[in-house]
């Protein structure tokens, strides 16, 4: 495969066009405003006139745009489709779990195989060996794209057949991301507010968090296997913690939003008599079926 078609050049298209380029693939590139295309051309790749020009000249087409909206819009264009016919499409554009599934469900009716995209990390961060990208997709043609994926990045998470799984694991690790960073800010107000020394704080968070990475895949692996009995963390211990970070930001006149909605969701964990189970058990609280 080397003719590769990139549709969408903001920043992160472009960084994805820029790649192939430098990886000696022949790119194809389109955008709404051409004057985005300029630098790419520049650097030798060709300017396509049209969505499903670039599609008919690549063997291959990345697709990276605002919105679900722009991404539809641009596809239901006269001969885009045609174009695609026999092709993969990936699909870096976010969209959500339904959206993408319907979206698949198009593309396989007009010959295409759909996969969904989803990347873990900023522009300037791709194309490296750790370079978190989640895929999701008919299993052939991820395997057929092997040297496309592997210059956008070393870890490409393949989920499984379904187009879905993508973009609802990056909603899950998104989750996972706001999270920790409201409650790094959180501490980083607390930490100002008592005259510590913030780029102290960072460097401690920095230092603690693969240890904590690690604990949080221990956890995964609790709620996978349905046995919650105490391994590392007793849930009861979280609840005084979270009830003494909800005093202490209302003590220090901080906005106590967030510890109070965490240390809420813990005491309904401990009406629930989850208070003798292992942390993740709060996931029973969350999943109000199980």
């Amino acid at each position: 495969m080397k003719s590769i078609a990139v549709i969408g050049l903001g920043q992160m298209g472009s960084t994805l066009a820029q790649l192939l380029l430098d990886a000696g693939f022949e790119v194809h590139v389109w955008n709404r405003s051409p004057g985005k295309a300029t630098a790419l051309v520049e650097a030798s790749a060709r300017l396509a006139a049209s969505p499903a020009d670039a599609a008919a000249r690549a063997q291959f087409v990345v697709m990276c745009v605002h919105d679900h909206a722009a991404a539809m819009e641009i596809l239901s264009q006269q001969g885009v489709w045609h174009a695609l016919e026999g092709k993969a499409l990936l699909q870096f554009t976010t969209f959500s779990p339904q959206e993408a599934a319907a979206a698949s469900e198009v593309a396989r009716a007009h010959g295409v195989a759909y996969l969904s995209g989803a990347i873990q990390v900023a522009p300037e961060q791709m194309g490296k060996p750790d370079t978190t990208i989640l895929l999701s997709g008919p299993r052939n043609a991820v395997d057929g794209a092997n040297a496309v994926l592997a210059t956008f990045g070393g870890n490409v998470a393949w989920l499984g057949e379904s187009a879905s799984a993508a973009p609802t694991m990056d909603l899950a690790t998104l989750s996972f991301v706001y999270g920790a960073t409201a409650g790094f800010l959180q501490g980083a107000a607390l930490a100002q507010r008592e005259g510590l020394d913030l780029k102290r704080y960072g460097e401690i968070v920095h230092a603690m968090s693969p240890s904590f990475g690690e604990f949080l895949q221990h956890e995964a692996k609790v709620i996978d296997s349905g046995d919650f009995a105490i391994s590392q963390s007793p849930l009861s211990i979280s609840v005084d913690a979270t009830r003494r970070i909800d005093g202490a930001m209302r003590e220090a006149g901080l906005d106590d939003a967030l510890p109070a909605v965490i240390a809420q969701l813990l005491e309904r964990a401990v009406a629930k008599g989850l208070a003798g189970e292992e942390l993740a058990a709060l996931v029973k609280v969350i999943d109000a079926t199980s």
